[in-house]
């Protein structure tokens, strides 16, 4: 009686320790919004929704895809930062914020991008529109084919700009893949969004995100605000090597959008972390190769491999490299064959493909009539 009774007790004792030992995570602040979504912007993984999927009026949020496209333009060659982009009456009378562009005007494309980003100029984002598409209609169905490129599928644009329309919308989901897209596809126009102030034409405006000034970890992204859409911000900020996408959307005021993206940024920082457990081309172990130049080869990871875990969850961590059998000359340099697998406490949380770290050329004839033999022969014997 006396062995079951220290038994249970070792088991209580065990169960305990195991307890303490695994990070403790409270639930996430329940915020004054329409709906909101809290993502690392590394991985993907969402931190904290609510409503993510809600069908919403995005507002000036929309001009985060103005400002995406005119990047890809610049990045593919289909712009130049210096072009000269013709205002027209349109653009210089349209309401709401504005860049103070001049009908008749000749503005450079990067000073309009600026004028987008910073200034969240209507007159500026029609300008843009209208030099690369030729009208903002049209521009609007480019904006919606990059929309589904990134996999934004309840989005759906209308105008360049956010101007209130029927049929133009978009969810919190969908916005935080937009930011996403914004900071990794194009980082250096991506530093525009960090910017605080911006003058044209002797008229020089803050940005409206606050919390540039609040919070040096903030370097982004977008205000937006309409009678119908309520006040949102889509901001990004970076801390210990991990960076965060917020996306708020309907609170009441423009220092409540702030202070509710706070909360939010606080708790992803606070409680979790981005654990890199590989990098591009770390070689995880050696492989056999029948009928090679050389006998064996490296198996590695293409690219960084980052996972979003609870902070000091570290240990927690398992990776598993599986070969898809047994390889075979000719192989070539970042050919895939087979995958890595890693779990957080049991859970797949990365499933990324291994890749052949060097090219593996064919052998000669009797190299390869060799492995044919030792191949079979080591066959015999599994």
């Amino acid at each position: 009686m006396f062995k079951r009774l220290f038994a249970s007790l070792l088991l209580i004792v065990s169960a305990n320790i195991a307890h303490a030992d695994k990070p403790l995570i409270p639930a996430p602040p329940q915020l004054a919004a329409t709906a909101y979504l809290l993502i690392d912007a590394h991985t993907g993984q969402v931190l904290v929704e609510h409503d993510a999927d809600k069908q919403i009026p995005p507002a000036s949020l929309t001009k985060m895809m103005t400002s995406y496209i005119v990047s890809e333009e610049l990045e593919k060659g289909g712009l130049k930062e210096q072009d000269l982009v013709n205002i027209s009456e349109k653009a210089w009378r349209k309401g709401g914020s504005k860049m103070f562009v001049k009908v008749g005007e000749k503005v450079p494309v990067i000073d309009l991008l600026r004028g987008v980003i910073v200034q969240s100029g209507n007159d500026a984002s029609i300008a843009l529109a209208e030099h690369i598409s030729g009208s903002e209609e049209v521009f609007a169905e480019v904006m919606n084919q990059h929309a589904q490129l990134l996999g934004m599928e309840d989005t759906h644009f209308v105008n360049a700009t956010g101007w209130p329309a029927d049929g133009h919308l978009t969810t919190a989901r969908d916005l935080g893949k937009l930011a996403r897209a914004l900071i990794q596809d194009h980082p250096d126009h991506y530093e525009l969004y960090s910017e605080k102030y911006f003058r044209f034409n002797g008229i020089n405006q803050p940005n409206r995100n606050r919390l540039l000034w609040r919070d040096p970890a903030v370097d982004g992204i977008k205000t937006g605000h309409t009678e119908e859409a309520g006040y949102c911000l889509v901001a990004s900020a970076v801390k210990r090597g991990m960076r965060l996408i917020s996306v708020v959307v309907g609170t009441e005021g423009d220092e409540k959008r702030a202070a509710e993206t706070q909360k939010l940024l606080a708790y992803g920082f606070r409680y979790y972390q981005t654990h890199k457990v590989y990098g591009a081309d770390d070689v995880l172990q050696t492989e056999r190769v029948w009928g090679g130049k050389t006998d064996s080869v490296g198996v590695a990871v293409k690219n960084d491999v980052f996972v979003t875990i609870p902070r000091g969850g570290e240990e927690s961590i398992k990776a598993d490299l599986i070969v898809d059998g047994e390889l075979e000359a000719p192989l070539a340099k970042g050919q895939q064959v087979g995958k890595v697998i890693v779990t957080l406490d049991g859970e797949t949380v990365a499933d990324v493909p291994a890749v052949v770290a060097e090219e593996v050329e064919k052998a000669g004839f009797f190299k390869r009539i060799w492995d044919s033999l030792k191949r079979f022969v080591m066959g015999l014997f599994k």
